[in-house]
């Protein structure tokens, strides 16, 4: 069974006549300016061998055999995710399943995508016995905290990484679907709950209250996307309609410690 899948620029010979070329594990591919290359890009600013890509199973690794460039692997899914791949570098492991291969050829900007499909998970009941582990962040998807989140990190996740992030105003007019009497403060109530609950900052009724946090909504965003609390099947919450459909109550007026004892929703 293949392991990878390597999408070649759109001005190859290779992407006109097969399109895609597919990789099974341990097999590579090199790719650079000479024809001798299994992956040819006659450009003028690739090097005559620029590269090599080699499957390993569940993923994939890039040697840059360039002198000088520098290559940079993004993550298009991600929220700006990418690893830099340095002159000379062999063997770069990649972690993305999407990956987009950006080399810099003169004035251009060249990508070769990748696509790692296969994923390897532990079998049912391959774990140790014991106490359950705790979870690192627990969060309850029919809440309406979690719908101030996922209207936080929708722009993200449609596929612009720096998006800025919504206006307070803006989140409320995103959330009246699902909660018609959404204001204000019941959003920056759950705003500030948020980030005592995904410990970005300690309750007030801690002894050390810790450092004011400048930046809430930008660091909440950051966390919910680097963990995968929040993805794009979880948007449904903001439409109203589903059992992803956010429920139960939230006040303007208490404070971030309030939900602590009393549930915030």
């Amino acid at each position: 069974m293949y392991s990878i899948i390597v999408v070649p620029p759109p001005a190859t010979e290779d992407r006109q006549r097969r399109g895609q070329i597919r990789l099974a594990p341990g097999e590579r591919l090199r790719f650079g300016r000479a024809p001798g290359n299994d992956l040819p890009i006659p450009h003028e600013g690739v090097s005559r061998r620029a590269g090599e890509l080699a499957a390993q199973g569940a993923f994939w690794t890039l040697s840059n055999l360039s002198a000088h460039q520098t290559y940079v692997v993004e993550n298009p899914e991600g929220t700006g995710e990418h690893i830099k791949v340095g002159p000379g570098r062999l063997e770069a492991p990649v972690p993305f399943e999407f990956s987009r291969i950006v080399l810099p050829a003169g004035g251009d900007l060249l990508a070769v995508e990748v696509w790692a499909p296969r994923h390897d998970y532990l079998r049912d009941g391959c774990g140790a016995d014991g106490d359950t582990t705790a979870p690192a962040f627990s969060v309850d998807r029919t809440k309406r905290y979690f719908a101030v989140l996922a209207a936080l990190c929708e722009p993200r996740l449609r596929g612009d990484p720096h998006a800025p992030l919504p206006t307070v105003d803006k989140v409320v007019a995103r959330l009246a679907p699902a909660w018609p009497a959404a204001s204000r403060a019941s959003v920056q109530w759950n705003i500030d709950y948020l980030a005592v609950k995904l410990r970005l900052k300690p309750g007030p009724d801690t002894a050390d209250p810790g450092p004011r946090l400048n930046g809430k909504k930008e660091s909440l965003v950051s966390l919910a996307l680097r963990f995968d609390l929040v993805r794009e099947d979880d948007l449904v919450v903001l439409s109203g309609t589903g059992s992803g459909t956010a429920t139960g109550t939230a006040t303007g007026s208490g404070t971030a410690a309030g939900p602590v004892r009393r549930s915030a929703r």
